[in-house]
């Protein structure tokens, strides 16, 4: 609530499909490109060239509609959406309009501790435009992106917190991540949020004027950006001035949304089918393909391995975040049978180097194999947790396997009471003052001190639970 109003949100996310070629014709779709690079006579709109349809987009389309619970139309129809850009040199966009390829589907994520479900109305496809690039008096135009595949997919108006909007962006990255469509980056556009924010007072059932924010390529920015556009609004209404429908982008320097146009209306893109394509028809055969081809997606995933796992809610979220790092934890407690253990080692030392050396689970230098078989080492007590973190670092530098890196230094924990009781009563002979010190209560807190004298004098091999057992008797005892 916000100074006795409400918002109300809803958004279009532009999910830019991982396809090879773009949608209507052979053009590489690669990122890295010089300008111009990737062009064709059929994406810069030359007269009388012909959109061909990319299968692969089509298959992409109706996975991710499935992911998010969508109705998938068996026949649906390309538009052409009218308006000009010199980034649209054809003077329309092929899109699709009253009859999409996915429709009526939902969507459940958290917002902290609560649950928070949002339709879905639609999601269709259509083709990207060029960018336009601003130098002083000119603009220069790269037409590499135009044609690349787009799947836009469309929010009721269900959302009524910032939060809740820049979540919802976030589960929808990791689902279409999840299923490979899109690498989800939104510094390179892959993902670009539009956001759609109106206002009402608290009770009210009628919806504000809306406008629309455009282009925003970072979840946080989409909460500033929301946030902003709230105050603005409740500002303008409470001053007795109408809030105009329009599109306004975000300025994250100045943190405040500027008119970029008026708000068109349907009617105003004078949409109509496309002459040059045919209604695309969808069999059974093919929505069922990509059915069975459809990952756990991650909430189910972590509700799996809260359950089956036995992992606090944290460390299953943490780790099904990337489909990648979902896989490596599994196979390390596959191996291990220590599902908490390859949990810690995963969260802590192996995230803490990935981030360290920038980078991905995918590039780690320790595969879960190895670290299932450290894990496995601290279990049976042939190392200590400390050795093993030494063990770890060797394991990063070189790749090379845990036990021949503890064959290799002669790491082996010793676990032999006798051997453990003679290192002991070597120390306690060493300082004999400490030990009655100890004994009269003239010092208190010695009992750690003592350990740590034995693990240094065994260079950390001793086994600590030996230590502290055999400490225990001959100081208490």
């Amino acid at each position: 609530m916000y100074r006795g109003y409400e918002a109300v949100i809803g958004i279009e996310i532009h999910v830019q499909l991982n396809t090879h070629s773009k949608i209507f014709c052979t053009d590489s779709t690669q990122f890295e490109a010089a300008d111009n690079e990737h062009t064709s006579p059929v994406s810069v709109g030359m007269p009388g060239t012909l959109p061909v349809l990319n299968s692969r987009a089509v298959e992409f389309a109706i996975k991710t509609g499935l992911a998010l619970g969508c109705q998938i139309r068996k026949k649906s129809v390309f538009a052409r959406k009218n308006y000009f850009y010199p980034d649209l040199p054809k003077g329309y966009q092929i899109s699709q309009y009253d009859q999409p390829i996915c429709e009526h589907g939902q969507i459940t994520f958290k917002v902290g501790d609560q649950s928070k479900t949002v339709s879905i109305t639609r999601a269709h496809l259509e083709e990207d435009a060029g960018k336009s690039m601003h130098q002083g008096d000119f603009t220069m135009i790269n037409y590499n992106r135009a044609g690349i595949p787009l799947l836009e997919i469309v929010t009721g108006p269900d959302m009524r917190t910032p939060q809740e909007a820049a979540e919802y962006g976030r589960t929808i990255r990791q689902i279409v991540r999840y299923l490979g469509v899109c690498d989800g980056n939104l510094e390179e556009g892959s993902m670009r949020c539009d956001c759609n924010v109106s206002v009402r007072k608290v009770g009210a059932e009628k919806f504000g004027t809306r406008t629309e924010l455009k282009n925003i390529n970072s979840f946080r920015f989409v909460e500033k950006a929301i946030e902003y556009e709230i105050e603005r609004q409740i500002d303008l209404v409470e001053r007795g001035e109408k809030v105009i429908q329009e599109t306004r982008l975000w300025d994250p320097d100045k943190n405040k949304t500027f008119t970029m146009r008026t708000k068109e209306e349907a009617q105003d893109y004078r949409y109509f089918p496309d002459p040059d394509l045919l209604p695309l028809v969808v069999s059974e055969e093919m929505i069922q393909k990509m059915k069975s081809e459809l990952p756990e997606l991650p909430l189910a995933r972590k509700a799996r391995l809260i359950t089956q796992h036995g992992l606090p809610e944290y460390d299953a979220e943490v780790l099904t975040t990337e489909i990648d790092l979902a896989n490596y934890y599994e196979e390390t407690a596959k191996v291990c049978g220590n599902p908490k253990g390859a949990s810690n080692w995963i969260m802590t030392e192996l995230l803490r180097e990935l981030n360290n050396h920038n980078l991905g689970i995918t590039s780690s230098p320790i595969a879960p194999r190895q670290l299932g078989q450290l894990i496995t080492l601290i279990d049976k007590g042939t190392i200590s947790g400390k050795i093993a973190k030494s063990v770890f670092i060797d394991m990063w530098k070189t790749g090379k396997d845990p036990e021949a890196i503890v064959k290799e230094k002669g790491l082996v924990q010793v676990s032999d009471p006798a051997a453990v009781e003679k290192i002991i009563d070597e120390v306690l002979a060493a300082h004999a003052q400490q030990v009655e010190d100890h004994k009269t209560g003239k010092k208190k807190n010695l009992f750690g001190f003592f350990v740590g004298a034995v693990m240094k004098a065994s260079k950390g091999q001793a086994n600590p639970e030996l230590v502290n057992q055999i400490l225990q008797k001959k100081l208490n005892g």
